[in-house]
């Protein structure tokens, strides 16, 4: 039997949004242009053996490299979701005891869609379920939270949205 640390998990969460469908286009209100806010999310299909998720927002469309939006991490393993506009404090009150990190644009939370003008960018919101809580003060970056994950993950789904600033005439 081959290392957890050195596999990818065979067991696929299932995660979705009540506010958009998966390769389609982010309502603004979840952008820079609008409220900014988290959008609802939901997911199911963890491993009994859970013990917490983490969750990542990534855009790897921007022109110097992929952009991290979100770095969420310790959420309780039963938590199944998330409503719209998770609060951007470090240490949440609800999901109890669920960190965030730094975000690329140097904020605690999450920071929406916010493209350059031109092509649409894809949004790639990265669950994982874990085997143990990651235990990880409030505000690691996005490859610390990734560094520690290495060899405690049970399962992962992804989420992907779009999102395109118009180009004005």
């Amino acid at each position: 039997m081959a290392n957890a640390s050195t596999t990818q998990p065979r067991i696929r969460l299932s995660i979705s949004s009540s506010s958009f469908q998966h390769d389609a286009p982010i309502p603004t209100e979840f952008t820079c242009d609008g409220a900014d806010e988290s959008p609802p999310l939901a997911w199911s299909g963890a491993p009994d053996k859970t013990m917490s998720y983490a969750l990542l927002v990534e855009d790897p469309d921007a022109p110097g490299g992929t952009f991290i939006h979100w770095v969420l991490y310790d959420l309780p393993a039963n938590t199944h979701g998330l409503p719209r506009g998770v609060p951007k404090d470090a240490t949440l009150s609800s999901p109890h005891g669920a960190k965030q990190g730094k975000n690329d644009f140097r904020k605690t939370g999450y920071g929406g869609p916010c493209p350059p003008k031109g092509k649409p960018h894809h949004y790639h919101f990265i669950l994982v379920a874990l085997d143990k809580p990651l235990g990880m003060p409030p505000g690691a970056s996005r490859d610390e939270v990734v560094e520690s994950m290495r060899g405690h993950e049970l399962a992962r789904g992804e989420l992907v949205g779009t999102y395109a600033r118009v180009l004005s005439s």
